[in-house]
């Protein structure tokens, strides 16, 4: 499920990086922000299921951090 999930978000963030390096146009960049702080936290959670409690932790603060920028991306706006 995880994997599945993994994959579908990965996805996600790499169209949207994509479309605003083909295009100069940025006005989707705080979705991507919240697109790739959701991969890094699947990313955490697999890491965890793993048993590499390391990796896992480094992910998840990684993701949050992410979600905090998306967020201040959101209320820029």
């Amino acid at each position: 499920m995880l994997k599945i999930l993994h994959i579908i978000l990965s996805i996600s963030v790499i169209s949207l990086a994509g479309y605003g390096l083909i295009t100069g146009n940025f006005k989707f960049q705080p979705y991507m922000m919240l697109f790739l702080s959701l991969t890094m936290l699947v990313m955490g959670l697999r890491e965890f299921q793993k048993g590499q409690k390391g990796y896992g932790w480094l992910s998840i603060v990684v993701s949050i951090f992410i979600l905090f920028v998306s967020i201040e991306s959101f209320l820029l706006k």
